[in-house]
């Protein structure tokens, strides 16, 4: 395949991550403006609220990812509708993490420009290193093996396993769709059980 072609998965990917990067920043911000405090103090449980969070964050994440897709034809990927179902869960399933994640460092920052210089050092290497820019067969040993404990490298597995399903067009190496959804899952579920326990166990900053 071209190079334009390996390379749309990877700004599949990227729009996801920063989709999921500024959906948390609004945990900062409601804070800071006292909608958060208001919320905290309503009959409901704060695991609602996490929930709550991560859960408009990735509906908004998958939406916008979704929209990407219409141009997956100029690239010549073409999708069946199955393809689409599995691509949109692996969406959800990539955008619960990322805002999982975001969530548990918004919840523990009281800075919005803290919060992006955290981000940008962790998310944005995480995306380099996932293997939306080069294949790990074309990186130097020591990078291959931060490639596989980035456990970003295994949504954009999932995610290129998606686009390719039954075609057969990716190599071997690339990995299994299966073990990609499950390390995915296992990521998320992971995220989520931090951001509850932070939210139940520390008091909001602000």
């Amino acid at each position: 395949m071209g190079y334009l072609e390996y390379f749309f998965p990877g700004t599949v990917m990227m729009v996801l991550l920063f989709s999921s990067i500024f959906s948390s920043i609004s945990v900062i911000e409601e804070r800071a403006d006292g909608f958060l405090l208001s919320v905290l103090v309503a009959p409901i449980s704060r695991l609602s609220l996490v929930l709550g969070k991560v859960l408009g964050g990735t509906t908004m994440a998958l939406l916008q990812a979704a929209v990407l897709l219409l141009l997956a034809p100029a690239v010549k990927i073409s999708l069946s509708f199955w393809q689409l179902i599995l691509l949109l869960a692996v969406f959800f399933l990539i955008s619960f993490a990322l805002n999982s994640l975001g969530f548990v460092f918004a919840w523990r920052l009281d800075s919005i420009q803290g919060f992006h210089a955290i981000m940008n050092l962790l998310l944005v290497p995480m995306w380099v290193l996932s293997g939306a820019l080069f294949p790990p067969s074309g990186a130097s040993t020591w990078v291959r093996w931060i490639m596989r404990i980035n456990p970003l490298t295994y949504g954009m597995t999932a995610l290129r396993r998606s686009f390719y399903w039954k075609i057969g067009k990716m190599s071997s190496e690339s990995g299994s769709l299966t073990v990609s959804l499950g390390i995915t899952c296992f990521f998320g579920l992971v995220m989520i059980a931090t951001a509850c326990y932070l939210a139940q166990r520390q008091p909001l900053k602000g």
